[in-house]
Protein backbone atom coordinates (compact mmCIF):
# COMPACT_ATOMS: atom_id res chain seq x y z
CA UNK A 1 0.00 0.00 0.00
CA UNK A 2 1.40 3.51 -0.63
CA UNK A 3 -0.54 6.84 0.34
CA UNK A 4 -0.60 10.47 -0.81
CA UNK A 5 1.88 12.68 -0.16
CA UNK A 6 2.59 15.98 0.14
CA UNK A 7 6.27 17.53 0.62
CA UNK A 8 6.24 20.90 2.63
CA UNK A 9 9.11 22.92 2.27
CA UNK A 10 10.82 25.97 3.70
CA UNK A 11 14.46 27.99 2.72
CA UNK A 12 16.57 28.59 5.62
CA UNK A 13 19.70 30.96 5.78
CA UNK A 14 21.98 28.71 7.79
CA UNK A 15 24.24 25.80 6.80
CA UNK A 16 22.45 22.52 6.71
CA UNK A 17 25.09 21.17 9.72
CA UNK A 18 23.34 23.62 11.96
CA UNK A 19 19.88 23.03 11.19
CA UNK A 20 20.25 19.63 11.20
CA UNK A 21 22.20 19.84 14.45
CA UNK A 22 19.10 21.90 15.59
CA UNK A 23 15.78 20.26 14.75
CA UNK A 24 17.42 17.10 15.10
CA UNK A 25 18.33 17.45 18.53
CA UNK A 26 14.43 15.98 20.69
CA UNK A 27 15.28 18.87 23.75
CA UNK A 28 14.65 21.91 20.34
CA UNK A 29 11.44 20.13 19.55
CA UNK A 30 8.78 22.21 21.93
CA UNK A 31 11.02 25.11 20.54
CA UNK A 32 9.57 24.72 16.64
CA UNK A 33 7.15 21.62 16.50
CA UNK A 34 4.38 22.78 17.95
CA UNK A 35 2.37 20.44 15.69
CA UNK A 36 4.08 17.80 17.33
CA UNK A 37 5.71 19.04 21.05
CA UNK A 38 4.50 21.37 23.60
CA UNK A 39 6.82 20.12 26.22
CA UNK A 40 9.57 16.59 26.09
CA UNK A 41 11.61 14.53 28.73
CA UNK A 42 13.50 11.60 27.78
CA UNK A 43 12.09 8.57 30.17
CA UNK A 44 14.00 5.47 30.70
CA UNK A 45 15.69 5.34 26.89
CA UNK A 46 12.41 6.93 25.11
CA UNK A 47 11.65 10.95 24.28
CA UNK A 48 7.69 11.51 25.24
CA UNK A 49 6.00 14.35 24.72
CA UNK A 50 3.05 15.98 24.81
CA UNK A 51 1.60 16.86 21.97
CA UNK A 52 -1.79 17.98 20.21
CA UNK A 53 -2.43 14.18 19.92
CA UNK A 54 -1.90 13.65 23.42
CA UNK A 55 1.23 11.35 25.08
CA UNK A 56 3.70 10.14 22.11
CA UNK A 57 7.26 8.98 21.93
CA UNK A 58 9.37 10.19 19.29
CA UNK A 59 12.03 8.18 18.08
CA UNK A 60 14.05 10.12 15.60
CA UNK A 61 15.63 7.09 12.87
CA UNK A 62 17.44 9.01 10.75
CA UNK A 63 20.90 9.88 10.25
CA UNK A 64 20.71 13.00 11.59
CA UNK A 65 24.48 13.99 10.55
CA UNK A 66 23.41 13.36 7.03
CA UNK A 67 20.40 15.94 7.30
CA UNK A 68 18.21 12.94 7.17
CA UNK A 69 15.70 13.34 10.21
CA UNK A 70 13.24 11.31 9.92
CA UNK A 71 11.01 10.18 12.75
CA UNK A 72 8.80 7.58 13.68
CA UNK A 73 5.58 9.14 16.76
CA UNK A 74 4.30 6.22 18.64
CA UNK A 75 0.48 7.38 19.14
CA UNK A 76 -1.30 7.08 22.66
CA UNK A 77 -3.09 3.85 20.66
CA UNK A 78 0.31 2.19 19.45
CA UNK A 79 0.04 3.12 16.23
CA UNK A 80 3.43 4.25 14.62
CA UNK A 81 3.37 7.33 12.20
CA UNK A 82 6.53 7.41 9.91
CA UNK A 83 7.77 11.42 9.44
CA UNK A 84 10.30 11.76 6.23
CA UNK A 85 11.96 15.07 6.98
CA UNK A 86 15.44 16.20 5.21
CA UNK A 87 17.72 19.03 5.09
CA UNK A 88 18.84 19.71 1.79
CA UNK A 89 22.20 22.14 0.58
CA UNK A 90 20.06 25.64 -0.86
CA UNK A 91 23.16 27.29 -2.27
CA UNK A 92 24.84 28.56 1.06
CA UNK A 93 21.75 27.77 2.66
CA UNK A 94 19.29 24.92 3.86
CA UNK A 95 15.07 23.47 1.89
CA UNK A 96 14.19 21.63 4.89
CA UNK A 97 11.74 19.31 3.87
CA UNK A 98 8.98 17.23 5.26
CA UNK A 99 6.88 14.71 3.68
CA UNK A 100 3.29 14.62 4.98
CA UNK A 101 1.23 11.25 4.17
CA UNK A 102 -2.40 10.91 4.39
CA UNK A 103 -2.86 8.04 6.39
CA UNK A 104 -6.31 5.94 5.43
CA UNK A 105 -9.37 7.38 6.39
CA UNK A 106 -7.93 11.34 6.91
CA UNK A 107 -10.44 13.61 5.23
CA UNK A 108 -9.60 16.76 3.27
CA UNK A 109 -9.86 18.88 6.04
CA UNK A 110 -7.54 17.08 8.46
CA UNK A 111 -5.25 16.36 5.89
CA UNK A 112 -4.93 20.15 5.38
CA UNK A 113 -4.99 20.97 8.53
CA UNK A 114 -1.80 18.97 9.21
CA UNK A 115 -0.28 20.58 6.17
CA UNK A 116 -0.67 23.86 7.55
CA UNK A 117 0.63 22.93 11.54
CA UNK A 118 3.29 21.67 9.50
CA UNK A 119 3.99 25.00 7.24
CA UNK A 120 3.66 26.77 10.23
CA UNK A 121 6.64 24.47 12.60
CA UNK A 122 8.86 24.99 9.38
CA UNK A 123 8.23 28.44 9.36
CA UNK A 124 9.25 28.62 13.33
CA UNK A 125 12.21 26.68 12.54
CA UNK A 126 13.19 29.09 9.89
CA UNK A 127 12.61 32.38 12.50
CA UNK A 128 14.44 30.63 15.00
CA UNK A 129 17.84 29.71 12.67
CA UNK A 130 17.33 32.98 11.02
CA UNK A 131 17.49 34.95 14.03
Amino acid sequence: MTYEARHISQTIRREPQAVAAFAGSPENLPQWAAGLSNGIRYDEGRWITESPMGIVEVRFTGDIGLGTLDHDVVLPNGDVVHNPLRVLRNGDGSEVVFTLYRMPGVEDAAFEADAALIRDDLRRLRDILEG
